[in-house]
């Protein structure tokens, strides 16, 4: 039998193997699932944590839902951890955010407990967003819903698997919530099947090394984050840190950040009361952007578990828009946490200029196209964030075409895959030439991107921001470029929308989405001119717009 060891090098082997194991999850779910938004474009993650639910190890995904899955977790540990009420072969499920699912109705997160030696050693667990969870609109997501009742099936911390078998009942319930079924069952059991992969990957694991060494691993593995995040943390500048900004809709949102060498504090409590519309968070998921801008300020390339964040203190006030008070809905949450993070992320990049760059397009740009198919009488609906243009930084231009910083490690969909199963056709897809985010360094470009409807009365919900007020620049560069939807009726007339629901299609009307360029870095005037001579070579800049921005003849 193994016995504990405290020996690193083996510390470090099941770390890796940890790692492997939540990819293995993602690999699982991604060949399983039926719906385009997770095997296509893989809105999803997978992670591991301890028996307590304190993250151990992340596997590929999203980036907002790496601090997902742990909160999540927890709260089912707790739930259901009284003596003999988790048992192996047990799966629990939860996508409430009032009850541990953080973000929104859509996203369901998916648990499993692994045992070994006679106890929950760890759990395996993931999250995905599925088409539709029934409410009242097709896609679960409509800017008209005022409470979270209307936004969709909700699941409190429910058990779906017992022993090994499913609860049939809760699964029937599930199903007959959604407009798409046996899409959303598909969905579902290609959760399951990756909790139970990860499961069986762990208990060898433990069987191998031996479970107190195991649970030792874990342990270690969170005491270094903290070390590696205290180590970098030392490094940035000390102080307090403060930043007001009106958005789109008029709302101003204030933060205070305060750096020592122990303590990453972030104070937004003196924030707007939480909305009658759905552009609202949980205080969870202002955690996990936090988490995400900490990472990427104290240490972006190693693993992130719970070590990493131990030294983030936030600090919301109940029932505002940070932290939203039972029944609020918070269907596009997406939004309103991409807005305080830029918010942080621009309140310290003048003071770190080397770690951070100006503003990218920074929303998510969720377009939500849905109807019948006009080939199979049946309803679809598209769930498609999109590409756009990153701030350039100290030294070099922003990125052009990927997705916001919310949002990254996930892919388009392709058009073929569009065309074939949803009804409509993606006429193009190309870089918004628009001006904007000229600099020394010049922010990366966003996309145009036409869908033709192909059947009347269909549906289009869009929610963006940084549509009034662009990107934000730094050092003297220009502001970047709007997000926003054109649509383009048959007639040739059109309209021009950030934030609309329900819009009503019909077909060959074209939703024209343009996304925005990130912000500039530095004067114009001082970019080098073969950088200049080569925009205009690609064909980003005119020669007539580069004499009157970079002075260039």
């Amino acid at each position: 039998m193994a016995t504990r060891t405290d020996d690193p090098i083996t510390l470090e082997i099941i770390q890796n193997s940890l790692r492997a194991t939540a990819d293995e999850m993602f690999a699982v779910m991604k060949k399983t699932a039926m719906s385009s938004i997770i095997y296509e474009v893989l809105d999803m993650g997978t992670g591991i944590t301890d028996a307590e639910g304190a993250l151990a190890s992340s596997g590929a995904g999203i980036p907002a839902f790496v601090g997902v899955l742990d909160k999540a977790v927890k709260v089912i540990a707790k739930k259901f951890g009284r003596q003999g009420e988790i048992e192996p072969g047990d799966v629990f499920a939860t996508n409430d955010p009032y009850y541990g699912g953080v973000t929104h109705l859509n996203d369901i997160v998916v648990a499993m407990p692994v045992f070994a030696g006679g106890r929950i050693i760890a759990w395996t667990a993931n999250i995905a967003h599925n088409s539709d969870v029934g409410g009242i609109a097709p896609g679960s997501l409509t800017g008209e819903a005022t409470e979270i009742f209307q936004e969709g099936l909700r699941l409190p911390a429910v058990q779906i698997i017992s022993k090994g078998e499913p609860i049939h009942s809760v699964m029937e319930i599930i199903k007959v919530n959604s407009r798409m079924p046996d899409v959303l069952e598909g969905d579902v059991w290609a959760a399951i099947a990756s909790v139970r992969i990860g499961a069986k990957r762990l208990q060898e694991l433990a069987e191998k090394y031996g479970v107190e060494t195991f649970e030792n691993a874990m342990s270690y593995s969170m005491d270094v984050g903290e070390q590696v995040s205290l180590a970098e943390l030392a490094r940035l500048p000390k102080g307090a840190f403060e930043l007001s900004e009106e958005q789109d809709d008029g709302r101003i949102f204030n933060v205070k950040i305060t750096i020592s060498d122990a303590e990453f504090v972030l104070d937004l409590r003196d924030n707007p009361d939480q909305s009658t519309n759905p552009v609202n968070s949980s205080r969870d998921g202002v955690m996990v952007c936090t988490q995400m801008l900490f990472k990427s300020l104290v240490d972006p390339n190693s693993p992130a578990n719970e070590g990493s964040f131990r030294p983030i203190r936030l600090l919301t006030r109940e029932g505002s828009v940070f932290h939203a008070r039972e029944p609020a809905p918070l269907g596009f949450y997406y939004e309103v946490e991409l807005r305080i993070k830029d918010l942080i992320w621009r309140c310290l990049a003048p003071h770190m200029p080397e770690r951070l760059a100006a503003g990218h397009f920074g929303s998510l740009c969720g377009t939500f196209i849905g109807g019948i198919h006009p080939d199979t009488g049946r309803q679809y609906t598209i769930i498609e964030p999109q590409l756009g243009g990153w701030g350039a930084g100290h030294g070099r231009d922003g990125n052009t075409g990927i997705f916001s910083s919310f949002h990254g490690e996930t892919y388009n969909c392709p058009a073929e895959i569009n065309e074939a199963r949803n009804g409509l056709y993606v006429d193009r897809m190309e870089l918004n030439l628009e001006p904007g985010g000229e600099g020394k360094y010049v922010g990366g470009r966003g996309i145009v991107m036409d869908y033709r409807v192909r059947a009347d009365n269909g549906f289009l919900t869009v929610v963006y921001t940084r549509s009034k007020f662009p990107p934000w620049a730094l050092n003297g560069g220009r502001e970047g470029s709007p997000n926003y939807v054109r649509f383009i009726r048959k007639d040739g007339t059109s309209e021009r929308f950030a934030f609309v629901s329900g819009h009503v299609t019909h077909t060959d009307d074209v939703i024209r989405v343009v996304t925005g360029s990130g912000g500039g870095y530095g004067d114009p005037k001082q970019r080098n001119r073969a950088a200049v001579e080569e925009d205009i070579k690609n064909g980003l800049i005119t020669r007539e717009r580069a004499r009157g921005v970079y002075g260039i003849e």
